[in-house]
């Protein structure tokens, strides 16, 4: 059988479900199923407009938190801490024992530690001149 490759740089939803298919079957016959499910919460203004909030997900006992975006306004006042304990109630109501993400050297990693995350892995020069940290941390 012969296989051709394309390169594009258009994030396509459809091709994303192709592509993962088979990886989430392969992974599946050799861990179980992993139980996939977002989880997103969502910050509002005054005109019901998204203006931060968390996209992540629970898989296989872990909450990810993808994305965590405080509006500027009300960084500094409890509303990122309100948002990651929200997410991990809700991890915990679906079962998971733990929880990880990455951050960048500029971004809130000492604001995670404060939250009892641990740093487990780095990744140097991401972007050229700091460092991509990942953490976790035990929610049981």
């Amino acid at each position: 059988m012969e296989f051709k490759l394309d390169l594009s740089d258009i994030a396509d939803e459809q091709v994303r479900e192709r592509i993962i298919g088979p990886l989430k079957q392969f992974n599946e016959q050799q861990a179980g199923p992993g139980g996939y499910r977002p989880l997103v919460i969502t910050v509002k203004n005054e005109a019901d407009e998204v203006v931060g909030g968390l996209w992540g997900a629970t898989s296989y006992g872990w909450l990810f938190t993808q994305l965590l975006v405080v509006p500027e306004a009300a960084r500094g006042k409890g509303l990122g801490k309100k948002i990651l304990a929200m997410a991990e109630r809700e991890a915990i109501a679906r079962g998971c024992h733990s929880a990880w993400l990455d951050t960048f050297e500029f971004q809130a990693k000492g604001f995670y530690q404060q939250l009892g995350y641990t740093v487990f892995g780095e990744l140097p020069d991401y972007p050229r001149g700091f460092s991509r940290f990942f953490l976790k941390k035990s929610l049981v």
